[in-house]
C-alpha cells in the first residue's frame, strides 16, 4: 500500500521550484491546457484553474508538500510539464470509464471538509458512479490515500501541444518504476 511507501528524497526534492526536469512549461503550455479546459465551455479562472497552475505557485510559495510516493511523482510531472495529471484509486472507482463533458448540475466534493466544485462544461474522468476527475481538481471519493495499492493515472493533454502528453507520461512511467510501481499503460 501507498502508506508502506514514503516518498525518496529523490522525488520530493523535484517538488522544489528550479529543479531540473526533462520537460519545463511555460506560457504556451498554460494557454493550451486552459483552452483544452474551455472545450465544453467551462471557464478556467479562479480557483477553477488547471491543478498544474496550483502546483506552480505551491512550489514557488514552499507549500507544496509530499502526500504519496505516487501523488508527489504525478505533481513532480505536471508541475514541470504544465500538463495536470488526475490520480484516482482504482479500488475505489467503478469501472467503466470515460472521459466526456460534464453537464448542468454535475458536481463533487473534491476534498475531506466537503467543498465541490461545479463541474458544468468541464471534461471529466467518468466511473460508473460519475465523475470522478478533472484537470482542476479530483474527486474526494477517488482519491488515494494510506491504503492504496492501485492507480489509475490520466494525463489531460492536448494535440496542440505535440508529443508533450507522451513525454510527461514516459517520465511519469520512468519515476513510478524507479518507486517499483509496475505500469500498464490503457488507452
Amino acid at each position: 500500500p501507498l502508506g508502506d511507501l514514503p516518498a525518496p528524497a529523490w522525488l520530493t526534492a523535484l517538488l522544489q521550484p528550479g529543479a531540473t526536469a526533462p520537460l519545463q512549461s511555460d506560457d504556451a503550455v498554460r494557454g493550451a491546457v486552459r483552452d483544452l479546459l474551455r472545450h465544453g465551455g467551462y471557464k478556467p479562472t479562479g480557483r477553477g484553474k488547471p491543478a498544474s497552475e496550483y502546483l506552480v505557485r505551491a512550489s514557488g510559495d514552499g507549500s507544496l508538500g509530499t502526500i504519496n510516493a505516487a501523488v508527489d511523482a504525478c505533481n513532480v510531472v505536471s508541475l514541470h510539464s504544465g500538463l495536470p495529471i488526475s490520480v484516482v484509486d482504482l479500488d475505489r472507482a467503478k469501472a467503466p470509464f470515460r472521459v466526456g463533458t460534464a453537464i448542468q448540475g454535475d458536481r463533487y466534493v473534491f476534498n475531506a471538509s466537503g467543498q465541490e466544485i461545479d463541474l458544468e462544461g468541464l471534461l471529466c474522468l467518468f466511473d460508473a458512479d460519475g465523475p470522478c476527475a478533472n484537470a482542476v481538481k479530483d474527486a474526494q471519493r477517488t482519491k488515494t490515500d494510506a491504503t492504496t495499492r492501485r492507480t489509475l493515472t490520466l494525463v489531460w493533454g492536448t494535440r496542440e501541444l505535440g508529443d508533450r502528453s507522451a513525454r510527461a507520461f514516459a517520465w511519469y512511467r520512468e519515476l513510478l518504476e524507479r518507486l517499483g510501481a509496475t505500469v500498464e499503460p490503457v488507452s
